[in-house]
């Protein structure tokens, strides 16, 4: 008996030694602070779908073409198409699908594919995600009312809007009220634990495992016959109208099961003349790295290694000594020299870029 109230004893200054213990510690100074309003505000920028946190400001769909020129359409093609990289944005939507709220495409098979515009049901979506995250490679930098520009440009090319059509705080509400698939959203999936946004509560899938009577090697059931092939020239460039949806390179033999899929044949450079008598300057290689880690170039390209795009030795030792031409090849972008995937145009300046040009002209030493 004796042991045990000394147990029971024992427990309950241990327990009150770390009350006492977590008391102190709270009391500690520097182990962390308040978060500022304006850090709060830096943060706080995201958009509802009742449009709570949408900040004041406009934009036309004229001044929106400029800015998608000038910082989207390397990547989403001039139209919104996309080219044969990213997904499109723009196609798919047809007049009656402003009046019903569901896009018809979306039911129908035979369909190419599956644009933005097509499935996105809030248009808060869009400007909250160009907001954030657009352009890629400077993501954070559009103006408010070039947000709205942007965005209104958009739906301009997907026939929401007119042409002479401003958007802001307040007519952004009216294009709700036209969006083509704004009734296509469903709750009934089970992504969200409750039923707090009116989900249904199940289990998010309901497939039961079968393993038995499983297939041991897929078999080929239709293919495009030889002579047939390449008839109509090579499908690989012949892009369709919506979406990045390629045809195979016909040019090849059809591929066999478990053959790596054939690559999209890049379209032939067009290779700029170097200026003659250019002043190539003196390579700075820790300035010209500087630049890069500043602009946000080595999260595309390697020093020595490919990541999205070459790396920088092999630049080097392609274009070596033409400097003008990779300080243009720099500020304006492109795509087809190195693969299909496009470099978007770079903000920094025309000094900024002959200094990384130096660099990589010399070699791309240390």
């Amino acid at each position: 008996m004796f042991r045990f109230r000394k147990a029971v004893i024992s427990l309950a200054l241990l327990a009150f030694g770390g009350v006492a213990l977590a008391q102190s510690a709270a009391n500690i100074t520097g182990l962390g602070r308040d978060a500022t309003p304006k850090e709060v505000a830096a943060w706080d920028i995201d958009v509802r779908p009742d449009f709570k946190g949408l900040p004041a400001g406009s934009g036309t769909v004229a001044q929106g073409q400029d800015v998608w020129e000038g910082k989207c359409a390397s990547c989403h093609g001039y139209f919104g198409e996309s080219g044969e990289v990213f997904s499109p944005i723009i196609g798919g939507v047809q007049p009656k699908d402003l009046q019903t709220g569901h896009v018809a495409n979306l039911t129908t098979p035979g369909y190419p594919g599956r644009t933005t515009f097509m499935k996105v049901s809030s248009i808060s979506t869009v400007w909250d995600f160009v907001n954030r995250a657009m352009p890629w490679n400077a993501p954070k930098t559009l103006k408010t009312d070039e947000v709205y520009a942007v965005v209104a440009f958009m739906l301009n090319i997907a026939t929401i809007v007119p042409d002479d059509f401003t958007l802001n705080e307040k007519t952004i509400r009216d294009v709700q009220a036209r969006m083509p698939n704004r009734n296509g959203m469903t709750t009934d999936h089970a992504l969200w634990p409750g039923k707090e946004f009116g989900g249904a509560g199940k289990p998010d899938t309901r497939n039961v495992a079968c393993m038995k009577d499983c297939t041991p090697e897929p078999k080929l059931a239709s293919f495009l016959p030889d002579f047939a092939r390449n008839a109509h020239g090579n499908l690989a460039e012949q892009n369709r109208l919506v979406g990045a949806q390629l045809g195979a390179d016909t040019t090849k033999p059809e591929p066999k099961i478990g053959d790596k899929p054939a690559l999209p044949v890049a379209p032939k450079p067009q290779v700029e003349a170097p200026a003659s008598g250019a002043d190539t300057g003196k390579p700075d290689a820790k300035k010209a790295t500087a630049l890069l880690q500043k602009n946000g170039c080595l999260i595309c390209h390697g020093m020595s290694n490919k990541i999205v795009g070459p790396a920088y030795t092999d630049i080097a030792k392609k274009y070596s000594g033409q400097v003008d031409y990779l300080a243009n090849k720099i500020k304006a972008g492109g795509a087809g020299v190195w693969g299909p995937i496009p470099m978007p145009a770079q903000a920094l300046s025309v000094a900024d870029a002959k200094t990384i040009a130096v660099w990589l002209a010399a070699g791309a030493g240390k």
